[in-house]
Parts: structure tokens; sequence; C-alpha cells
């Protein structure tokens, strides 16, 4: 009880009041949520055993079927166009290969960008080269690895 108290909280006395300021930061609060969120997500679950009350149920057919689970299973070289969905699927390499490059020049002009900005004085210190812009064209990276695999799978697909 009265041992943690130091270690929980700081407190400062001026004049007649007394200021409360936790040395936990919202910043690590948050990591330590995520630790704990990933950690209990590998977790084994609880068996809780029910007793099940047999239900009939009448099938209805539908005038479609949604098909959301296809196997994506290949053993050849490289993997079936479908494994790119419904929209990259249908799309020619040599377009693939352009977005792909239009998204890792984004990517490294914002890197680029943001090196420049933390050249300036005192902008580490105070964040101001954290733009938002930058942030989300660093995005394009990873944009970029994805779309000239999915360039490749169309290549040799014969697309």
């Amino acid at each position: 009880g009265c041992c943690l108290l130091p270690a929980i909280a700081t407190f400062v006395v001026q004049a007649k009041y007394i200021y409360l300021y936790p040395t936990m930061s919202k910043l690590s609060f948050v990591i330590l949520s995520m630790i704990v969120a990933a950690c209990s997500a590998f977790a084994p679950l609880a068996q809780v055993r029910t007793v099940a009350t047999p239900m009939v149920v009448a099938q209805q057919s539908s005038p479609f079927v949604l098909n959301m689970a296809e196997d994506t299973y290949w053993e050849a070289e490289y993997p079936p166009s479908k494994v790119l969905g419904p929209l990259m699927s249908k799309m020619p390499s040599g377009l693939l290969g352009m977005v792909s490059l239009v998204f890792l020049g984004i990517c490294a002009y914002s890197c680029g960008q943001s090196f420049v900005l933390q050249q300036e004085p005192g902008a580490i210190a105070s964040g101001s080269w954290v733009k938002w812009y930058y942030v989300l064209g660093s995005f394009g990276g990873p944009l970029a690895w994805g779309t000239h695999v999915a360039a490749w799978i169309q290549r040799k697909n014969g697309m």
C-alpha cells in the first residue's frame, strides 16, 4: 500500500495544492497495452463444454452462392492470378509494374523530404519534422513491394 505510492506517482507540493504527476506516460501505457493484447492473442483458450440441443434449421436456397473460402494452394513455381483478388487479377503485369514504381517514388520522396526537415535546427526536439503527408507517403514502400510481387505473378501467368 503505502510503500508503492512513490513508485506510482511523484508528488510536488506547491503552496496549498498537491499536484499529481503520473510517471507512466500515455505512450508507455499504449505500448504496454499493445504488448498485453499481443500476448493474450497467443494464450490458450479455456475449454468450456456446453450441452448442445439439436435444432432443425430449414435450408433456404439462395439465388447466388458466396464463395469466400476459395483454396489458394498451388504446387507450381508461382501462384495462379486468382490469389491477387478480383481487381489485381485482371490487371496486366506492365500496369502493376508502373503502379509499383509510382508507390516506390512516393515512398522515396516522402523519406527524403522527412530527412530534409530533420536537418532543421530543433526539429528533432520539437517534432516539427513529422508531417502527416510524409508519414502517409512512407506507406508507399510496402505497397510498392506488394504490387511488384503482383506484377511478377501476372507476368508468370502470361498477363
